[in-house]
């Protein structure tokens, strides 16, 4: 399976390190052989059409920053430029993500799926900006969009609510959705400030490079929009989000909720209304996890409220998720 890579930072590498010590478990297990056809970083490229050396790209990575050292040709690629002129199979999206214009992710994915290739993404900007038009523009194409690794890192959240849930009508749900506020949140109910909370954070490296993804809420709720519209069957995007991030999250309203047995926590939900906003969560209850943890519970007809709780973020984590949206992929050309 001929593989393009877009971005090659933590969870990029995770992804190749992980083919390349699993990849004999890989082919006599799943028949899956990838070949990485092609990577780019923000600063060139690397290709080769047989497949490139995944641990030379690496040690490439590691020693200069970027994979255009890999060798001396074809080193100037832009992503669209790669996808256009390569021959691969598979898409799989790993720049950051934006979530004014979803860029450059949104043109790749795009750009991939009228070629005819499937595409997987860990980029959540695409689809929480248009998540019911690439969906359409897929299904157009006959090619696969999978994105299990965009909620919930490595915990197999979106998979859980579609496939374990099967059968069964899930009437809302609500959760711990951003490991990083989570974090912040469970520090300050041990008396440090909101200030002292986030730089502990950022020191531990778990702050996105613009904070206000993290602290505003908008990462939790673009993982809303995918949930909503993947499991509920909404059609919805970013801007129909109810938002209010934890910025405004004193010690004084940690020690109001103490005193009712109870933690502040950053809750996305779903239940007719779709909102993320600081909340009240009795600390008996399944969903008040601490640390970098997430947590969600479906509420469904018949089976009740069942709750899924995992780390949420890093890099072998999400490209666990990524390798089963690939076997998934595997799987499905293997029936054509």
């Amino acid at each position: 399976m001929r593989i393009i890579l877009c971005g090659f930072g933590v969870v990029g590498q995770s992804l190749v390190k992980l083919f390349d010590s699993r990849s004999d478990d890989l082919y006599s297990k799943y028949g899956l052989k990838p070949r990485v056809v092609g990577v780019f970083d923000s600063k060139g490229s690397a290709v080769n059409s047989s497949g490139l050396n995944l641990s030379k790209l690496v040690d490439t990575k590691k020693k200069f920053g970027t994979v255009k050292n890999y060798s001396k040709n074809q080193n100037s690629m832009s992503g669209i430029e790669m996808l256009k002129n390569i021959e691969a199979d598979v898409l799989i999206e790993t720049t950051a993500s934006n979530y004014k214009d979803a860029e450059p992710g949104m043109t790749h994915i795009i750009t991939a799926m009228k070629k005819g290739m499937h595409v997987i993404s860990v980029n959540k900007g695409p689809l929480a900006l248009a998540f019911p038009s690439l969906m359409e523009l897929a299904t157009y194409n006959q090619v696969m969009l999978k994105f299990s690794g965009t909620v919930g890192g490595g915990t197999p959240i979106l998979d859980y609510a579609k496939n374990s849930l099967k059968g069964e009508r899930i009437t809302s749900f609500s959760g711990i959705l951003n490991g990083t506020t989570n974090y912040i949140l469970s520090n300050m109910s041990t008396g440090l400030s909101f200030e002292s909370a986030l730089k502990d954070a950022q020191e531990k490296g778990y702050v996105e490079a613009d904070e206000s993804l993290d602290l505003d809420g908008l990462d939790a709720a673009a993982k809303l929009v995918i949930l909503a519209n993947w499991i509920m069957g909404m059609k919805v995007t970013l801007p129909d989000i109810d938002c209010t991030g934890i910025r405004k999250v004193t010690t004084e309203d940690i020690k109001k909720a103490e005193k009712s047995n109870c933690s502040v926590k950053l809750i996305a939900s779903c239940n007719k209304k779709l909102v993320v906003s600081p909340k009240e969560v009795s600390n008996d209850d399944p969903l008040c996890v601490n640390g970098t943890l997430n947590a969600i519970a479906f509420t469904s007809e018949h089976s009740g409220t069942q709750t899924i709780i995992g780390r949420g973020a890093g890099g072998t984590e999400t490209a666990s998720s990524i390798l089963r949206d690939l076997l998934d992929i595997r799987q499905e050309i293997g029936k054509d």
